[in-house]
């Protein structure tokens, strides 16, 4: 069987930090993981390509090489993997769609041959079985959630790393916590499940081996949801890494880790440098309406800066368009951000994702317009708010206008870098960093209009944080990025 393995593009988002790749010479941020570990469930014998549409093109020619397309993504890619579909019906090859997208909307993929979906290694054994009998049903479907000590490690083999600023693992699957506009445990469920330590090594070995010396991002939803088990990893990390070039770790965690100082500091020691927190906003009142209880009653703020100190990073999640918002929130998200200098601040409206809490209640109310697009920066939503539409436009742009201005951003990385205390890790000054450096003072610090700042960053760094400046710079391409989202995707109409 030749199987044709497609991963589908990303709209130019936040996280696809597409304005930032330049400066480093890259196509894609991460990898299409899933597709890869789906990869290493079919059977050895079949010949696998992989075309990820991030970072090449997809040719007619490769259509007609396969036997089997097998297109999956996460619901921000649905649009793409309907032209992908369409354009492999047409040619008449025979096509099985999975992953969260078509696992949340079944209904949109009618012309897929077969929809395998839910968790791989549950549903892809029967349907390939039944392949191998002649009996192929249309729809494989299972309420299982399995331990991953099942999951294989991806076939890193099938793509050229060289594309992606990034790799990717996972460890766990799953949050116990149960945010109310969040899809995780519909997906995955309340109860985190986890690999073994040994197995999380034989995948960062498999990416040391073929050459990987860049970062890795640690997919799951929440690393810490079971802390028991990520306990038992990080040292195992630690170990492995020593002797080793290091390669940065980051991840997704919930803001509570700052209540739990040996944990920030097995993770720092394990060469965790940042992780990714659903802050969502700093209004009490919004936060228990979304049901978002590990976040409500703290100091988010002086969690924040703690983990700084800690030696992680803080990038962040922000929501507006909840019921309880009043006008004063776009001020009041401004305002938190910059003080509490979380650089990299993502921001969204409301939104409703299929399977959630939220879109069944809204539903209910009749307050639902459409399934959600999974895009944060369309400066749209699929909920008929309580705060007039154009009022929550407007004022969702004036956060974003303001908090990526130059000023305001340049700001915001100083209050970040007084903070930060970086792991203690020695490193090498490698020719890409350089030739980033170049490249970025070529086209930050001469041809951008924030170039005053940037300067003034890095003289700022030089003087008082040299230890941070090769971060400066990067922080400083990530904000090139973010004001180029928000110029391209956000203009007022």
């Amino acid at each position: 069987m030749r199987a044709l393995l497609i991963a589908p593009q990303f709209p130019d988002t936040f996280w696809s930090f597409r304005h930032a790749l330049r400066f480093v010479r890259k196509r894609a941020s991460f990898p299409p993981l899933g597709l890869l570990t789906v990869a290493a469930l079919l059977p050895r014998e079949w010949e696998l390509r992989v075309v990820d549409t991030n970072v090449s093109t997809l040719t007619d020619e490769d259509i007609a090489w396969a036997e089997s397309v097998w297109i999956g993504g996460m619901t921000i890619q649905k649009e793409s993997a309907l032209d992908i579909l369409a354009r492999c019906k047409a040619a008449g090859v025979t096509t099985i769609v999975g992953g969260p997208m078509a696992t949340c909307e079944p209904d949109m993929f009618v012309d897929a041959d077969h929809l395998v979906l839910n968790e791989g290694e549950v549903t892809i054994p029967p349907f390939l079985a039944d392949l191998q009998a002649g009996e192929v049903e249309r729809v494989y479907t299972s309420p299982l959630k399995p331990e991953l000590d099942s999951s294989p490690t991806p076939r890193w083999d099938l793509i050229n790393m060289k594309h992606y600023a990034s790799m990717s693992l996972q460890f766990s699957r799953g949050c116990p916590y149960d945010c109310d506009f969040c899809n995780v445990t519909a997906l995955l469920g309340k109860k985190p499940r986890t690999k073994q330590p040994a197995q999380v090594i034989d995948e960062l070995d498999a990416l040391y081996t073929a050459g990987w010396r860049g970062p890795v991002f640690f997919v799951d939803d929440n690393l810490i949801g079971n802390r028991k088990e990520v306990r038992r990893l990080l040292p195992e990390i630690a170990t492995w890494r020593k002797g080793k070039k290091p390669l940065p770790l980051y991840t997704e965690a919930t803001i509570n880790l700052a209540d739990d100082e040996p944990l920030q500091k097995a993770m720092v020691d394990a060469g965790f440098d940042t992780i990714f927190v659903g802050i969502e906003t700093p209004d009490e009142t919004a936060l228990k309406e979304c049901k978002k209880t590990q976040n409500s009653s703290r100091d988010l703020t002086a969690d924040v800066r703690k983990l700084h100190r800690a030696g992680l990073q803080v990038q962040a999640g922000f929501i507006v368009g909840f019921d309880s918002d009043t006008p004063s929130i776009f001020q009041r998200q401004i305002d938190f951000i910059q003080n509490s200098g979380i650089v990299t601040a993502m921001v969204g409206l409301l939104q409703a994702p299929v399977g959630t809490r939220l879109y069944e209640t809204l539903k209910e109310q009749g307050r639902l317009l459409t399934n959600m697009t999974g895009d944060n920066v369309d400066g749209s939503t699929n909920v008929i708010t309580k705060m007039p539409i154009d009022l929550l436009k407007n004022g969702y742009r004036s956060i974003m206008d303001n908090i990526y201005s130059p000023e305001a951003y340049y700001k915001r990385v100083k209050v970040f870098l007084k903070d930060y205390k970086a792991p203690d890790v020695s490193k090498g000054i490698a020719w890409s960093q350089i030739a980033t450096l170049i490249r970025s003072m070529w086209g930050l610090g001469v041809v951008n209009r924030g170039r005053w700042q940037f300067w003034r960053l890095l003289g700022w760094t030089v003087a008082r944080r040299p230890q941070h400046f090769a971060l400066a710079v990067r922080l400083w391409i990530y904000g090139h990025h973010f004001r180029e989202v928000c110029r391209l995707r956000l203009a007022s109409p």
